[in-house]
């Protein structure tokens, strides 16, 4: 359409801003006149022209220079012709109009204002520069409004807007009760502000169908009420047709909560529905009885109602079904009764559940897997005959299957934590680990699931004394270094303790270790962990494996070293450190002290007075226990003999006195008189050690003399009949170097006894200065976890409440497990050291009780594993 070039004089020469000002005032009026009389599709192009014609009211009003434009005076023709055609009215009839609630929106529909409009159209009679705002529009009822609108306009124009009202509300309330394709006029003018009938509209809707479900429920309920007398009987017809209608009908009702209310409180009901399950053949019978099962057991009397009905064994039969629905509601409903129905835990153990549950894990349903491996978590928990079930029926091998294969987080979340409670039954333990389990769970360690990663640590720490064997566990050995950097507490202290115990006894674990950094970041979790002995106490034990008995042990010893370990190890020998951190330190700094290099350094620490306070500690509580009529054994104090810390502290100080300046400052402390009594040790190891400890001593002239001053000629003499070669040996040693300022014939006198007793294979060699004794080999380090454990046969297992600062279980623990035996080196996890050992295998003196065995054959002990933390 071609627009039409309204010139100047047409408006009158050189209108002034006033007359502007009302020329487009009038033009806005007619265009508001004639959106209100126009066919919707035109009404677009009407709100265009208004906002022109306002942005040229706003243009003039701020002053700036106006002159004829093409858009300030450029119409449609046929809007044009429109605009002046619309004949205008009188304003009190106009007023009256608005009086009488007519086609003009007042506010109390829209909401737009609360106010009466002004004369001059603005919301604030003070604010006459205000710019109009085209959603806000207020009308000027003065001269130029309305003019030409005769009655008969007026009068149809109300009746057709009073008409609508009703229908627009009905059409926000109750849209369903108009006709199709009724079209209703809108008075909403801009979009972003609702009117108030729409507004209604939701709140409105929502009371609606809330007294729609209020009276669908009670009809429910009645409609309940009323049939399941007759559901019931014919459940129990004789003709399967009718038993199959009506089980379906009954799982019809059941998708309804009213009717399942009903169905609940009627006992006969359900019992009629479970015995429907177990006495018929056809699939569709079996299938709406147990979806309706499964729909009463979402609430707690209808688990209730199941349970009293003997629903569990139909149940657990169900769980052979070919039928995937079956599956599915009968895994589910059982699931829903074990987590909440007390009592169903021994009705599904009675009923053949675990045997049936443990078959299912050869599916490939990673959500149905989630439900069954959760099923078992909850039977197997803290109930060992569940857990000899699952294995007798193959389930560590399915479920480690299942770690390897499988990527979604709840099913192998769900999986893990019935391998953590499996973890603690001795017998599933190897079962699990011959079976690739720790592989499998270490493949998890970087998941980004921190509840997944958890649970997989507390089971890899359960295992980890029975995977020292183990091979391809580089991978894992690498991510247990990384996470000692976690900034988890608990992922920390799980990974020192699985190292720990990976690293025992396994010079190649040991060695890759070292090679991935672990020596490094186990010092930097030390110094980190502070007072926190459930992390130092395994970090500290797996830094004592690593130092000792592979071909890079050396390198590891310097690297504590290096890395400013030293200080922090001798700092831990002194309160508030507990005897089982105190004895796996001791272990460390005499593997540690082999190193030439540290014995300065841990002098200067000041390590030897240190050890040396609690020898005399230790050998004082043996002395008052021995005196009491204990022979000298039993007795624990925070879960360690005491026994032991003389032997680990005597056999530190031997490897110390190495060096000249460390064996003055050892005499220096008045040792001497306690290394003498302790010959007379009915304890073979600690005989061992404090031979060799004098054995040092004895190379400088005073230290010599000491010895001999304190009397230890009689016990050396008498230990070279010894049945331990190191034992008698050493002695031969310090007798021999005592008789240097002795007489000829006193010295040859001494020489031929000790070759008659050291030498019994040739005696015809002679004992003297130039006796290789390098067989004796006394820079062995520990075994891993080999310290003297008096009164032990096969050590029972540790608790994890015991190796991880637990103290009252650590007491429990012993108090149980620990018991007067035989005298020797023993482990459960580890070789058995001989009574008499060979000179070139001299024992080590570690800690036994720093290798973190997390497991426990008494449940009752080891509780804190068996728990879904």
């Amino acid at each position: 359409m071609a627009d039409v070039m309204m010139s100047p004089e047409e408006y009158g020469a050189a209108p002034n801003s006033g007359q502007m000002l009302q020329m487009l005032d009038d033009r806005r009026q007619q265009i508001i006149n004639a959106m209100h009389q126009c066919l919707p599709q035109k009404r677009q192009e009407l709100q265009n022209e208004l906002q022109a014609v306002e942005s040229e009211i706003q243009a003039v009003r701020s002053g700036a220079p106006y002159s004829f434009t093409q858009t300030s005076v450029t119409t449609n023709k046929s809007s044009s012709s429109s605009f002046m055609d619309v004949p205008m009215q009188d304003p009190k009839r106009a007023t009256m109009q608005w009086q009488q609630h007519t086609y003009i929106d007042s506010g109390f529909t829209s909401g737009q204002t609360t106010g009466a409009p002004s004369l001059t159209g603005k919301e604030n009679p003070d604010d006459v520069d205000d710019e109009l705002d085209p959603s806000r529009v207020l009308y000027d009822w003065e001269t130029n409004y309305g003019q030409g609108y005769t009655q008969q306009q007026v009068d149809e124009m109300n009746q057709q807007l009073t008409q609508t009202r009703t229908q627009r509300v009905r059409a926000a309330m109750f849209p369903e009760t108009l006709e199709e394709g009724m079209s209703i006029p809108s008075t909403q003018f801009d979009p972003s502000n609702p009117t108030a009938v729409q507004r209604l509209s939701e709140p409105s809707q929502m009371l609606k169908h809330a007294v729609v479900n209020l009276i669908n429920y009670q009809d429910d309920a009645d409609l309940a009420t009323r049939a399941i007398p007759e559901l019931t009987k014919l459940l129990n017809d004789e003709d399967q047709v009718v038993v199959s209608q009506a089980a379906m009908m009954v799982h019809q009702l059941s998708k309804k909560e009213a009717s399942r209310h009903a169905i609940i409180n009627s006992p006969q009901m359900v019992a009629a529905l479970v015995r429907a399950m177990q006495n018929t053949n056809d699939l569709e019978t079996t299938r709406c009885a147990a979806g309706t099962l499964h729909n009463l057991s979402h609430h707690r009397q209808g688990l209730l109602s199941i349970f009293k009905s003997g629903g569990i064994p139909a149940l657990v039969k169900l769980l052979s079904s070919p039928v995937e629905t079956v599956l599915f509601y009968a895994i589910t409903t059982l699931h829903n009764l074990l987590l909440h129905q007390e009592g169903s835990k021994m009705a599904v153990r009675l009923a053949g559940g675990l045997q049936k549950m443990v078959a299912l894990l050869a599916r490939n349903n990673v959500k149905f897997l989630a439900i069954t491996t959760d099923c078992l978590q909850i039977l197997a928990y803290g109930n060992q005959e569940s857990k000899l079930i699952v294995l007798a029926s193959g389930g560590p091998a399915e479920l480690v299957r299942i770690m390897r294969t499988y990527t979604y987080e709840k099913l192998l979340w769900t999986t893990s934590r019935v391998l953590k409670v499996l973890s603690v039954c001795p017998s599933n333990k190897p079962a699990i680990v011959e079976a690739g389990g720790m592989q499998a769970l270490g493949a998890h360690l970087n998941h980004p699931s921190q509840r997944l990663v958890q649970n997989c640590l507390w089971t890899l720490r359960n295992l980890s004394d029975a995977g020292t064997k183990q091979e391809n566990m580089e991978p894992l050995l690498q991510c247990l270094v990384q996470l000692l950097s976690s900034n988890d507490i608990n992922v920390v202290t799980c990974a020192g303790g699985i190292l720990s115990n990976l690293t025992c006894n396994n010079a190649r674990n040991k060695m890759t270790v070292c090679q991935v950094g672990g020596v490094e970041a186990l010092v930097r979790t030390i110094l980190q962990a502070g007072d926190r002995e459930d992390i130092t106490e395994p970090a500290v034990c797996a830094l004592r494996h690593l130092t000792g008995r592979h071909p890079e042990a050396e390198m590891a010893q310097n690297a504590v070293r290096l890395h400013y370990g030293l200080p922090i190890l001798v700092k831990l020998l002194n309160p508030p450190s507990h005897w089982p951190l105190i004895k796996a330190v001791v272990g460390l700094i005499r593997n540690i002290a082999l190193c030439p290099a540290n014995h300065a350094p841990l002098r200067e620490h000041g390590a030897i007075p240190r050890l040396v306070q609690l020898l005399m500690r230790a050998h004082q509580d043996t002395q008052r226990r021995a005196s009491m009529g204990s022979n000298g054994t039993g007795g624990y104090v925070d879960g360690v003999r005491m026994e032991e810390i003389v032997e680990g502290t005597v056999g530190a100080l031997h490897i110390l006195a190495r060096d000249g300046h460390n064996r003055a400052v050892i005499r220096s402390l008045n040792t001497v008189p306690i290394f003498v009594q302790l010959l007379y040790s009915n304890i073979e190891n600690i005989t061992r050690v404090a031979a060799g400890v004098l054995c040092e001593l004895s190379q400088d002239r005073e230290g010599s003399e000491m010895i001999e001053q304190e009397g230890a000629t009689a016990p050396l003499t008498e230990l070279l009949h010894s049945r331990n070669e190191g034992i008698a040996t050493y002695a031969a040693a310090v007798l021999y170097r005592m008789s240097e300022d002795k007489p000829q014939d006193y010295r040859k006198r001494l020489s031929v006894e000790l070759s008659s007793s050291l030498l019994r294979n040739d005696p015809m060699t002679p004992w003297g200065p130039d006796m290789d004794m390098a067989g004796l080999n006394i820079d062995e380090p520990y075994r891993d976890g080999g310290m003297y454990n008096p009164g032990l046969s096969p050590m029972a297992p540790a608790p994890m409440g015991a190796a991880f600062g637990n103290s009252a279980a650590m007491h429990d623990y012993h108090r149980q497990h620990r018991s007067p035996g035989p005298v020797g080196y023993s482990d459960h996890h580890m070789d058995t050291m001989p009574q008499d050992l060979d000179l070139d295998q001299l024992p080590d003196l570690g800690p036994s009780g720093a290798d973190l065995n997390l497991d426990d054959q008494n449940e009752l002990v080891a509780c804190w594993f068996d728990s879904d933390l």
